[in-house]
């Protein structure tokens, strides 16, 4: 009589479990990426937002640190800080920056002195696809954000 071998099963998984698992992890880092995207006009007004705060605050130090006049002048696409200085007096560049994904708009260009005051208070919008915010600058240098939309 004829004895059969019998195969004993081999631990692992098949073709179709295997393609079957990566269709699915594709489809769900499909939607992540989606999601994500969508998110990203929100993350550049944040970020548009931040960095004028962050200019503003450094306008003020440098002027009382360097004594000097300090104005940050709003673009349509970024913000130019310049101080005043020697010689005959001007205005001299001191940082230029262009900011991603926003449009951004002030009533005035403020200009900080060395007592840390501001003179010129502004209204500065900063807006994108996602919304807008409104930065309010005080006689005194206070900062306040508020979102308008």
């Amino acid at each position: 009589m004829a004895r059969m071998i019998r195969r004993e099963a081999v631990p692992g998984f098949t073709l179709i479990e295997t393609v079957a698992s990566l269709a699915i992890l594709a489809m769900l880092i499909y939607l992540a990426s989606v999601s994500l995207l969508g998110m990203a006009p929100k993350y550049k007004l944040e970020k548009g937002v931040w960095e004028i705060r962050a200019a503003l605050n450094a306008a003020r130090a440098k002027a009382i640190l360097e004594s000097v006049d300090v104005r940050v002048k709003i673009e349509p696409a970024g913000y130019l800080m310049e101080k005043r200085g020697p010689p005959a007096n001007a205005w001299t560049m001191a940082t230029r920056r262009t900011l991603e994904g926003v449009a951004c708009a002030a009533n005035n260009v403020p200009v900080f002195t060395p007592e840390g005051a501001v003179t010129g208070l502004a209204t500065i919008t900063v807006t994108n696809s996602w919304g807008g915010y409104k930065i309010t600058l005080a006689i005194t240098g206070r900062i306040k954000t508020t979102r308008i939309y």
